[in-house]
């Protein structure tokens, strides 16, 4: 069964994870204060996510601010994500869904259960907790931000 990505409209599942610091980190935590980008990608150290996330860390402005946070989530464990952000310089949460294992990324319909790791899903949730944009691609597959962009300053 081909799971089904959350759309625009729908209220975005809670989650508490832990960060590469060891950290828990919650969807609800910015409820009311932030818009969240979620970027969920497959495996740390691997080229695509390599790219995206360096592409997010290299204009990080663009992506995060006072009004939006980013959270990117893989189901690697948190020793194999703080090793990545570490050698990469991520310094936005990467957070680490791998127990109970895709359970995030099930939440939200962007779970490869054969393969055991989330797919390229990208969500920005707004501050009431509603998708505004999402966007989903699958293994190969480098995201287009083109529609987050204008989706944010529309927001404001």
């Amino acid at each position: 069964m081909t799971p089904v990505p959350l759309a625009v409209g729908d209220r975005a599942p809670d989650f508490t994870l832990t960060d590469q610091n060891g950290a828990d980190v919650s969807l609800a935590a910015f409820s009311g204060a932030k818009n969240v980008l979620l970027v969920f990608y497959p495996f740390a150290f691997s080229g695509i996510c390599t790219g995206e996330l360096g592409a997010i860390r290299d204009d990080l402005g663009a992506y995060e601010s006072d009004t939006v946070q980013v959270l990117a989530i893989s189901c690697d464990p948190m020793f194999s994500l703080r090793a990545y952000a570490d050698r990469e310089g991520y310094f936005f949460p990467l957070l680490a869904d791998f127990w109970p294992h895709g359970a995030a990324a099930t939440a939200y319909g962007v779970f490869d259960v054969k393969r055991g790791m989330a797919i390229r899903g990208t969500f920005l949730i707004d501050r009431q907790g509603v998708i505004a944009w999402t966007q989903v691609n699958g293994p190969g597959q480098a995201r287009d931000f083109a529609g987050y962009r204008e989706t944010l300053a529309a927001l404001g």
